[in-house]
């Protein structure tokens, strides 16, 4: 097993209540696990580019080890989000999960063809919600992810 690290993880999510299911998740995660956890927030696509572009009040942010993105996002779209990532050369190793309520096949090719790392529905129940995260918390814990 790899050693133990921090994990820096940008979460792109505009519904506040997601957000709070995910922070609670992580917390659950660290107590359980013994992982280490970093969460940084951005509400919209624009705020989520400044973040990883190290733009404005983020010129120290953290290079993220993950990052989970909705696709249905204020100001810039995260299909938007994911393309420009890709394109960027200190970007573009970073894994993103999608996260969304989307079910559509099309969206999740879309996704798939623009370099996402996964493509999650986010469940109905804030159970199966936990369940889902507990499992994206686990896998990206063990996998080997470059610095």
């Amino acid at each position: 097993m790899p050693s133990e690290r921090r994990m820096v993880i940008l979460v792109v999510e505009d519904d506040d209540l997601h957000y709070e299911l995910i922070e609670d998740s992580v917390k659950k995660a660290e107590e359980n696990t013994g992982a280490r956890y970093e969460l940084h927030r951005a509400v919209d696509g624009a705020e989520a580019l400044e973040f990883l572009f190290r733009k404005g009040k983020y010129a120290d942010a953290p290079r993220p080890n993950l990052i989970l993105l909705d696709l249905r996002l204020p100001k810039k779209k995260g299909m938007d989000v994911l393309a420009e990532i890709k394109r960027d050369e200190r970007l573009r190793k970073i894994p993103v999960v999608v996260l969304t309520v989307s079910t559509s096949e099309e969206e999740m090719v879309r996704a798939y063809d623009s370099g996402a790392a996964g493509f999650l529905t986010k469940p109905g129940s804030p159970e199966e919600f936990e369940r889902l995260l507990t499992t994206v918390w686990e896998y990206w814990r063990i996998a080997r992810l470059p610095d």
